[in-house]
Order: structure tokens, then C-alpha cells, then sequence
């Protein structure tokens, strides 16, 4: 599944295979668009606790998760 439109109506399929694997796609979809967004706010000097404030975590949760990529 690529079409995010797709998985997003898969997600509600009955059929828990396919419901299933729609949930695991918009997981990864998720995670790559928190990277990008994160990425995107240290590059334009928001704070860890910015960060975390908009992504209603605490900043210790995300810097943990963020640090190792050098933001």
C-alpha cells in the first residue's frame, strides 16, 4: 500500500489482515512524518521543549528518541 488516501480506508477494512497491515503502513508513515517535522523545527531553532509541547510528549521522550540523529 502506498497511496496514503488507500491505507487510510484500508485501515477500517473488516477484514483484520488487511486492516492489520493498513495500521502497520500508517504506523511507518506516522514515524517518518514526526522525523521530517522534528528535523524541520531544531532546523529552525525550536527547543526540545517546543518539540515536545506541540508533540504532547515530555522532552526527555523525544530527545531520546531524536538525539541520535543529530538534531
Amino acid at each position: 500500500m502506498t497511496d496514503a488516501t488507500e491505507v487510510a480506508a484500508a485501515a477500517t477494512s473488516r477484514d483484520p489482515a488487511i486492516g492489520l497491515a493498513a495500521v502497520a503502513s500508517l504506523r511507518e508513515l506516522l514515524e517518518s512524518l514526526e522525523e521530517l517535522q522534528v528535523g524541520n523545527a531544531r532546523a529552525q531553532g525550536w527547543s526540545w521543549q517546543q518539540i515536545a509541547e506541540s508533540l504532547r510528549v515530555s522532552k526527555q521522550a523525544v530527545h531520546k528518541k531524536y538525539r541520535r540523529l543529530g538534531y
